[in-house]
């Protein structure tokens, strides 16, 4: 999981439930037609599909996606092995600190956003 001085360069993650492969692309960084190629890599990614095919992504699959960008990206994992990484059961202290900066992260966007509100 990436930690949130790893997302430093990204946006923050509104607080939409849904979301389509531009809002995606612009969130995490990548192209459109790099998102569809992972989808087909990472069994893992799989957004919802409706009308005439369109991608509708959930907040866990920009995660996800970023996790991905990060492993690609920044560590420098060949395809095989970020989706090796990504399978790797995971021992629950690690898991634990995961979510604690998932945690971390979704309580510092509330705060901006309501410090946003608050000056408005």
């Amino acid at each position: 999981m990436l930690e949130p001085s790893q997302n430093d360069e990204l946006p923050v993650i509104p607080g939409k439930r849904y979301f389509t492969i531009g809002e995606v692309s612009e969130l995490c960084a990548v192209k459109p037609h790099v998102l569809r190629y992972w989808e087909q890599e990472f069994p893992q990614l799989s957004p919802v599909k409706r009308r005439g095919n369109r991608r509708y992504y959930q907040r866990e699959d920009v995660v996800l996606i970023r996790q991905i960008r990060h492993l690609l990206y920044e560590d420098g994992y060949t395809i095989g092995g970020a989706r090796q990484k990504l399978s790797e059961p995971e021992d629950a202290e690690a898991v634990q600190q995961q979510h604690q900066a998932l945690i971390r992260e979704m309580i510092d966007e509330l705060e901006a956003v309501l410090e946003l509100l608050r000056m408005n």
